[in-house]
């Protein structure tokens, strides 16, 4: 049998960063986002001798171990290390030799949650091969510790959340990493014209988000005015966003997209920079509403809200940079599991 697993990917269209410790102890954070049709996936195949085989397809990195209840972190392949560390500690040895693959439909510092989404399809894969009692909730939560707090890699918690139930959700994030996942029903007309218009574009550039994180981080902690009002106006914003777009104020996502942006921005230094910036005006002046770098920053993924026939104006105007727009839909489904 092989055991196998795929989990979405995401768009965050507001909130963003909020959901980071200290600030989501502190002041309660929340964030607005939806899974796309790209894809973190992991398989299991059990062997027949006592060897851990690990593989990333995408990267085409191997390595090959000895069977161990814990395998060293290296800083190679280490998600899929951490994974299963956290398996054998809390359910006990694995007494098989297996062969773990990987790949994610998006590269690494991509904005879209990459690394976050992979250890939630590690962790389903396990989940289907050792039958463990890990629900939705059970899944996010031993991913967000294995990844934060396990091998200390610095962010927020919605991706985690994200990937595992899938779909328009409304996350709030509340002290001692307690998080209320808030499935949204939106009229399909919506999603669509929403779709229509957003265009998602790569920089074919990436990013250590964990170094703008832990920049985020610093200045709630030394009480930078700055830096906490914006987030502030970010995370009432992922309200305003959920009603419009519960009502089909569709266009005013747009707008609320470019004054998240502008507020992001003073966040930390490193959000953005000057080719981003220069992307993002050159999109406006083609006729985009708004729009915003993906994830932490940096580099990866920008989204563009782009009305009416505008979206071909702006792909127009973008040709010049150095980037490429990347075709996807939005997807109700979040982690999902099955065996062959």
């Amino acid at each position: 049998m092989i055991y196998r697993s795929k989990a979405p990917l995401r768009i965050g269209f507001a909130g963003g960063g909020t959901d980071v410790s200290p600030y989501s102890d502190i002041y309660k954070g929340a964030v607005l986002n939806a899974t796309i049709s790209l894809y973190a996936r992991a398989s299991i195949e059990p062997l027949k001798d006592k060897r851990i085989i690990l593989q990333t397809l995408d990267r085409g990195e191997r390595c090959e171990y000895d069977l161990a209840e814990t395998l060293s972190i290296d800083g190679n392949m280490d998600l899929l290390k951490g994974v299963y560390n956290r398996i054998c500690r809390t359910y006990g040895p694995i007494n098989e030799g297996f062969c773990l693959s990987t790949s994610v439909d998006a590269p690494a510092g991509s904005g879209l949650g990459s690394s976050s989404t992979l250890v939630v399809a590690i962790l389903g894969a396990f989940t289907e091969w050792l039958k463990l009692p890990l629900g939705s909730y059970d899944t996010a939560h031993m991913a967000y510790e294995i990844e934060r707090m396990e091998l200390n890699i610095a962010g927020g918690k919605q991706d985690q959340y994200t990937a595992a139930f899938g779909g328009f959700n409304y996350m709030e994030f509340f002290e001692k990493d307690k998080v209320l996942v808030n499935p949204l029903s939106i009229h399909k007309a919506y999603i669509n014209e929403l779709e229509n218009n957003l265009l998602l574009y790569y920089t074919s550039t990436s990013r250590l988000s964990a170094e703008i994180i832990k920049k985020q981080q610093i200045n709630v902690r030394n009480d930078n005015k700055t830096s906490i009002e914006a987030m502030h106006v970010i995370k009432k914003q992922a309200m305003d966003m959920k009603e419009a777009l519960l009502r089909g104020n569709i266009d005013r996502m747009g707008e609320l997209l470019h004054e998240g942006f502008v507020y992001k921005k003073r966040m930390a230094h490193s959000i953005s920079n000057t080719m981003i910036d220069e992307i993002y005006d050159s999109a406006l002046k083609a006729g985009a509403l708004g729009g915003k770098i993906s994830g932490a920053g940096g580099g990866g993924f920008m989204v563009f809200y782009c009305p009416d026939i505008k979206r071909h104006n702006v792909i127009e105007a973008l040709k010049k940079y150095n980037g490429s727009f990347k075709l996807y839909n939005f997807v109700k489904d979040g982690l999902f599991t099955w065996s062959i």
